[in-house]
């Protein structure tokens, strides 16, 4: 998947423009973003996007070295999944 970037947001849409598939991660405090919002289409599911959204956004603050904090509910899951990236975690 080709995903749109910018800091703090990682998207994808579709043919017609439209948003299919999208992670937000605002700065909160300085060197740490939030990953509070995952999206994907149902015309998306089961594909895989939304773990390959997360993981962009993970490659994105490493980049920027930046850390993280999860209240998005399946950024909490996918990371629970993946303890070789929880050292970009930090406490609320």
């Amino acid at each position: 998947m080709n995903f749109q970037e910018t800091d703090g947001r990682i998207w994808l849409d579709d043919a017609e423009g439209r948003l299919v598939a999208e992670i937000t991660f605002p700065e909160v405090r300085p060197g740490v973003a939030d990953f509070d919002h995952t999206f994907v289409d149902a015309s998306l599911r089961g594909q895989g996007a939304a773990g390959q959204l997360v993981q962009a956004a993970v490659d994105q603050l490493r980049r920027r070295g930046m850390r993280a904090r999860l209240t998005c509910s399946y950024a909490k899951k996918w990371f629970g999944k993946h303890p070789e990236q929880g050292d970009l975690l930090v406490e609320n």
